[in-house]
């Protein structure tokens, strides 16, 4: 699709990738510990804890090498002890957690991300299962995945995973070619990626998922269509796709990147619409924002559907279900508020020592967020916003109370991103490629906000 230049410049602007609403830069020390055991005290307490299952989050943050793109809380070590101490530490946050939240909670999704969860080696993963199998109640056929470093795996290690009780897979691939690979520090071949793939699918792994990502540097379209043609030919069940953000001055490893050799936005631009079309050529359902799934894939069935749900790993099939997060930096969504756990290992473990959950900042959710994360999510995840939905949930005259943000639409009308109508409020094809901007209008905070430049830009 030809995007004119004038709606690339004016959209070539920072903003959040909307994983929560509020964004994590909103989240307060005032709202710590005590706060985050009266929500687990007040969902022990409520029938909901009984009907819907947990989704769960496990960071570990250990890599054996730097990427020079990753943007993730990461440690970056040879010393293995560290990861032995670390896992004895999530288990002394799950034992302090456990009397608060209620032993046997329902589980019907965990995640191991990171970092490079495969950076512990096999007892301590199976340790690390035991623990949780222990503790919480995973219910038959939830989905179970772990975020999985091909250069640190092979068929057996694969097997491990897979008798253990995970069921998906996420590999970081980020792109095939291996001038980019050299340029990212990040180097592996296409045939290790499809023979971990083929090995998987043997053993019975229900979901693969490829990490991608475009903008990264040396890449261009040439070589970027090589890279999707490989993917499409290895047909994961899911691609995730993100877009590279360039913050050198908030995260380090960015540094060793030279900014000469970054596409620019209206290559990057092309790189997406490229992506969109090799997807959708493949057969491939367009989930959202960064996502795609195969048609029978249950991601699809959920956007079919209308139970589409966008949380801090992405898009999820679960709406409305509780995340408990466990680790270092991980942020949990307990009722109508979040919390994070402390950045820094020697602060998430001095917590821990002295008999504390690590909780160090959170937010809770006032009337006026609500609302707001409801349109925003709809946004980010349907495409679109039914206002009569809206005005039922919240109790609220949508007209009225979004009379400013409805005129800031009408220009986002006039430059075909929306539709605009009585009953709804409709993402356009090429409206997506800017979803990020038109979910920005709804956001009070961003727009009362000069100083954007910690996200990304949307481009």
């Amino acid at each position: 699709m030809l995007i004119s230049t004038e709606l690339l410049h004016r959209f070539d602007v920072p903003g959040p990738r909307y994983t929560s609403y509020p964004t994590a830069d909103r989240f307060v020390e005032a709202h710590g510990e005590a706060q985050y055991i009266l929500a687990l005290a007040e969902r022990q307490h409520s029938a909901r804890a009984h009907a819907v299952g947990l989704s769960l989050y496990v960071h570990i943050p250990f890599c054996a090498s730097l990427c020079y793109y990753c943007a993730c809380n990461k440690i970056i070590t040879g010393n293995y002890d560290r990861a032995l101490t670390y896992l004895q530490s999530l288990k002394k946050e799950i034992q302090l957690l456990i009397p608060h939240l209620g032993k046997g909670q329902k589980v019907s999704q965990l995640h191991l991300g990171g970092g490079t969860p495969t950076y512990f080696r096999d007892p301590e993963l199976v340790d690390l299962m035991q623990t949780i199998k222990a503790s919480f109640s995973l219910q038959p056929g939830g989905e179970y995945s772990i975020e999985v470093d091909p250069r640190t795996v092979d068929e057996q290690r694969l097997q491990t995973l897979f008798d253990i009780g995970f069921n998906r897979l996420s590999l970081g691939v980020q792109d095939f070619d291996h001038q980019v690979q050299l340029a990212v520090h990040r180097e592996q071949t296409a045939e290790q990626v499809e023979t971990l793939m083929q090995a998987a699918r043997r053993m019975g792994f229900e979901s693969i998922n490829l990490d991608l990502i475009y903008g990264l540097p040396k890449q261009t379209e040439v070589s970027w269509a090589k890279t999707l043609r490989t993917v499409t030919q290895l047909r994961p069940d899911r691609v995730a796709l993100y877009g590279y953000a360039h913050l050198p001055a908030r995260f380090k490893p960015q540094r060793h990147i030279v900014p000469s050799t970054l596409p620019k936005a209206e290559n990057k631009t092309a790189m997406l619409a490229m992506a969109l079309q090799a997807m959708q050529d493949a057969g491939y359902v367009y989930i959202g924002m960064d996502h795609f799934a195969l048609p029978e894939d249950p991601l699809s069935i959920a956007k079919r559907q209308g139970r589409l749900h966008r949380n801090f790993q992405g898009y999820s099939t679960q709406p409305d279900c509780d995340l408990v997060a466990l680790g270092v930096s991980s942020i949990g969504s307990i009722g109508p508020g979040y919390v994070q756990n402390a950045k820094s290992l020697d602060d998430y473990e001095d917590l821990l020592s002295q008999g504390r959950l690590p909780v160090v900042r959170g937010i809770a959710l006032s009337r006026d967020d609500l609302a707001r994360r409801s349109v925003i999510m709809a946004l980010m995840c349907q495409g679109r916003v039914h206002l009569e939905s809206v005005e039922l949930a919240h109790l609220l005259d949508f007209k009225t109370y979004f009379a400013s943000e409805l005129m800031q639409l009408q220009a986002m009308a006039t430059q075909g991103l929306v539709k605009l109508t009585e009953q709804d409020i409709e993402v356009t094809e090429l409206g997506w490629y800017f979803v990020r901007a038109v979910a920005m209008v709804f956001d009070r905070y961003v727009q009362t906000d000069e100083q954007r430049a910690h996200f990304s830009k949307i481009l």
